[in-house]
């Protein structure tokens, strides 16, 4: 009996050995493979998050400011043709006389 018992015990050992490696084995081929993969990242010329955050803010505050700029223009073509439309002073415009009135 203690035959047995010994073999299961050796068993026991050789399976948490391979175990143990096919662990390492297995970590080896993530590491490898993180490292390729970042190389190759690298080559593709890819910007940096920041990067794009930062550009991505720039675009959202100029599109912001295109939208200001656009409602500000359109007030002002409102308040100009309100201008053009409206009665003059009383000052006569070059170019232009003022019909004689006669009294008889």
């Amino acid at each position: 009996m203690q035959t047995n018992s010994r073999l299961f015990d050796d068993l026991a050992r050789l399976a948490t050995g391979a175990l143990g490696t096919a662990q390492g084995v297995k970590a080896e081929w993530e590491n490898l493979f993180h490292q390729r993969l970042e190389r190759f990242i690298g080559e593709m010329d890819l910007v940096p998050r920041e990067e794009f955050d930062a550009v991505k803010a720039m675009a959202v505050l100029a599109r912001e400011e295109n939208e200001a700029l656009k409602t500000r223009l359109a007030s002002l073509e409102k308040q100009v043709a309100v201008l053009s439309k409206a009665p003059r002073s009383g000052k006569p415009v070059a170019g232009k006389a003022k019909p004689a009135t006669s009294a008889k």
